[in-house]
């Protein structure tokens, strides 16, 4: 379980769509036509160094990370999240 934080916050309400590593997505209808939050949730995203890339996508919802791997690991924060990802990816 991730401790009560920001990244809590959004992991809990977005849907994880797909994870390979150095990629997620994520999806949330709360997003869809929301400007104000999109622009939130890249914002707070994109201002980790650890991540190379955000992608919010006001049309559908979702949510494209990429990273390195290894770099992204090398925050705690960051790395705990990447677990929770792992351990809750939507199996289809």
């Amino acid at each position: 379980m991730l401790p009560f934080s920001k990244w809590d916050i959004i992991m809990r309400s977005v849907q994880i769509s797909s994870y390979i590593p150095g990629r997620i997505r994520l999806r949330s209808r709360r997003l869809i036509g929301n400007a104000g939050l999109c622009r939130q949730v890249y914002a707070y995203i994109s201002n980790y160094h650890e991540i190379d890339s955000v992608e919010v996508n006001m049309v559908t919802g979702s949510v494209l990370i990429t990273y390195r791997p290894t770099l992204l690991r090398t925050n705690h924060e960051l790395a705990k999240m990447e677990q929770y990802v792992v351990k809750h990816i939507e199996r289809r």
